[in-house]
């Protein structure tokens, strides 16, 4: 086939590519590629063409970090103008995560970058990985959408939507609050993708650093202590996941510690433990007290979106409350705003 489109892959690790061994699965540099040179379907008129490029050494996904991400981003870009789009195998854990960061990293995406896995490795008989490596593929070339996005079991997701729901399974990605973007049955259907040309125009990444952010999840006869000593410690942002819309007890002394800790500076995000809806801080008194106090509302981001994009902003040289203000504002898909 003339003018095949050039994808290139990026193997940063994970289960996809893993070899067994005595002691289960590990990972063994080459393996990856060589699994897939015996795969004659990879190379199948119809796909694109394509090159591996096998991370060393390669990470598990439990060690990502704000380093990585950052250091993905500059390989993608070295080698933007070379390819048509961009795979990226990465481990399962903390793929959601990735994917959140990296769509806020590109600043001028104008070309495909897929993250997919798999939940059992490549060169196994029942394996995933190789519907979620084929199918990413062909879609990256023949079905362009200009984010970064996740394939998983049949269905293209906007990356900074999802959340692994599946510690097992093979579905083991949700978009909550956002349809799917494809989905790939019989016909690659599209729901709600927006297929783009791709333009082979220069990518501008933004830098993305580690911050100091926490996470505390609130439960009843939780000891306040715990916050108020979380919130002494040397912290940029805290993110509450509340329950419901947003709501957290009625607490003076909850309230004075929150107070307090906002007019410091420390930036608190309010996200829902609910896996679909949106937090709405004006709908319950309760919610409405956190408002009050200076607790920024997460709306309908996933608390794997929010952390990125508090690594991201917190990264760039902003005020305080520029920053509160783009915690709520629309980046890249990543929120709905209330109607």
């Amino acid at each position: 086939m003339a003018n095949k489109k050039r994808i290139y892959i990026a193997y940063t690790g994970g289960t996809i590519g893993m070899k067994p061994s005595q002691n289960g699965f590990v990972p063994v540099a080459g393996y990856l590629s060589e699994t897939i040179s015996n795969m004659p379907e990879f190379y199948h008129d119809d796909m694109p063409e394509f090159e591996i490029h096998e991370y060393e050494p390669l990470i598990d996904s439990a060690d990502i970090s704000p380093q990585a991400w950052q250091g993905l981003a500059e390989d993608i870009q070295q080698k933007y103008q070379d390819f048509d789009g961009f795979i990226i195998l990465h481990g399962t854990d903390t793929m959601s995560y990735s994917a959140s960061a990296l769509s806020f990293i590109f600043e001028s995406l104008s070309k495909p970058v897929i993250i997919t896995g798999s939940q059992i490795p490549l060169s196994q008989l029942r394996s995933d990985a190789r519907a979620n490596l084929l199918n990413s593929l062909y879609i990256a070339a023949h079905y362009p959408i200009n984010e970064v996005c996740i394939f998983f079991n049949n269905q293209l997701f906007r990356g900074n939507r999802t959340t692994k729901q599946h510690a097992d399974g093979f579905s083991a990605f949700v978009s909550p609050n956002y349809p799917i973007l494809l989905e790939a049955g019989i016909e690659i259907k599209n729901v709600a993708g927006k297929k783009q040309k791709t333009v082979n125009t220069r990518l501008t990444i933004g830098k993305i650093e580690k911050q100091s952010i926490a996470i505390l999840h609130l439960f009843p006869g939780l000891d306040w202590q715990v916050l108020d000593n979380l919130l002494k410690s040397p912290l940029q942002a805290l993110v509450l996941l509340t329950y419901g819309v947003g709501n957290a007890q009625q607490d003076p002394q909850l309230l004075n510690t929150l107070k307090e800790a906002s007019e410091r500076g420390i930036l608190i995000v309010n996200c829902s433990q609910c896996l679909k809806g949106s937090v709405n801080m004006e709908g319950y008194a309760t919610g409405h007290a956190l408002s009050e106090v200076g607790v920024i509302s997460g709306l309908d981001m996933t608390t794997e979106t929010v952390i990125a994009k508090l690594h991201y902003l917190l990264s760039q040289d902003l005020a305080v409350n520029v920053i509160k203000e783009l915690l709520t504002t629309d980046l890249r898909g990543e929120l709905s705003k209330p109607a």
